[in-house]
């Protein structure tokens, strides 16, 4: 088992790749804090865990609570004594495609993907220096590397998870590996509506060579990779996962 002794903590675990991460993790053996906004969702994520014989710990979590962020990081040592992993997914898309969206959609947008992930990595990192195979990966998007049919917002949040991700990379080197991946269009609760709207549909999906949207379970797998000692020569990376979007 690839995870086995790992501590991880998995934010947006309720639901998309969030989930699929959790799963995944647990099945390679880790014990799995599961922290989403919904506590039904984290629990839901749990009930599988539990079920396929894994361990794991429900916590409801709003990321842009610098205090929350912290709570999330106690509790999950209260329960396992170690924290060898953190993977941020949680993360929100703009209620609409506008061009210029409105200020407080903007700072919405921002203070979930951006300031969350920051906020949650700063609370998990020295929990995660101590426990000598820090891993903490990041969800950013192909958004963060091109422009595309999507919010500024969005793209903004996305472009600065990947440079925050380089940056914690050299700041927390050695303790801490510190890697992204950068999804294409995921079928994820967070995307249907946008892959139900047929001309966007039609346009974006002509952009992935592969001919199709990708499954969480296809970004779990590298955040596996990521997250586990195979990848212990790797940091400062952004792992694209999109179906060859960002070869064109």
């Amino acid at each position: 088992m690839r995870m086995r002794d790992k501590v991880a903590l998995v934010t947006g675990a309720g639901s998309g790749i969030g989930r699929a991460t959790a799963l995944r993790l647990a099945a390679e053996g880790a014990r799995v804090a599961c922290a989403d906004v919904t506590a039904a969702a984290a629990a839901e994520t749990v009930r599988a865990i539990e079920a396929a014989g894994g361990e794991a710990l429900a916590l409801t979590v709003d990321v842009t609570d610098e205090r929350a962020c912290a709570g999330m990081v106690e509790r999950t040592l209260a329960r396992w004594g170690r924290l060898t992993t953190l993977v941020n997914s949680a993360g929100v898309r703009p209620a609409a495609r506008d061009a210029a969206p409105p200020p407080a959609e903007w700072q919405r947008v921002l203070d979930v993907n951006l300031s969350g992930t920051y906020l949650a990595s700063r609370a998990a990192h020295a929990a995660l220096a101590a426990s000598g195979s820090g891993a903490i990966t990041n969800l950013a998007s192909i958004f963060g590397l091109v422009a595309g049919s999507i919010s500024p917002s969005y793209a903004a949040s996305k472009g600065g998870v990947v440079n925050l991700t380089r940056q914690m990379a050299l700041n927390w080197a050695p303790a801490v590996r510190v890697n992204c991946v950068c999804p294409g269009v995921i079928e994820t609760p967070m995307t249907a509506e946008l892959r139900q709207d047929p001309a966007w549909r039609e346009v974006i999906l002509a952009k992935h060579p592969l001919g199709r949207f990708g499954r969480p379970e296809e970004v779990a797998a590298a955040i596996l990779y990521l997250s586990s000692d195979e990848a212990a020569f790797v940091t400062g990376v952004a792992l694209p996962v999109d179906g060859g979007y960002t070869a064109a």
